[in-house]
């Protein structure tokens, strides 16, 4: 088991930043994918942003090349994301998750998730 805790969400107003935490815990060696999603409020769950242990860049969703940027210390088991020039449309639950397998953007190859942190962006 794999038990990740996201930190780091709240209300910021536009054109602002955040940044978010995913704490690993557990079978990390079953962390080597670890990536951030996001889901508002009647609408389905989204890829935002991935980066495996051995991959620094990560890859990203076309909706936030540019301003976001995902991270990750091995050493701390923990993976970030730094959410700078935001929008209102940014406004969602974010939910951090992880995989053995890197590469993936459908959340059904994600085994493990966090609770989820509110980002709130106000116009």
């Amino acid at each position: 088991q794999v038990q990740l805790v996201e930190s780091g969400g709240g209300l910021v107003q536009a054109g602002g930043s955040l940044q978010l935490s995913c704490a690993a815990s557990g079978r990390t060696f079953d962390t080597n994918a670890m990536a951030w999603f996001r889901q508002a409020p009647g609408k389905e769950r989204e890829f935002v942003a991935a980066i495996s242990r051995s991959v620094h860049n990560g890859y990203y969703a076309d909706f936030v090349k540019g301003r976001f940027t995902i991270s990750r210390n091995n050493a701390k088991n923990t993976a970030y994301l730094q959410m700078d020039s935001l929008k209102p449309e940014d406004t969602a639950v974010y939910y951090c998750a992880s995989s053995p397998y890197y590469g993936f953007e459908s959340p059904s190859t994600y085994e493990y998730w966090g609770q989820g942190t509110q980002v709130t962006v106000s116009s």
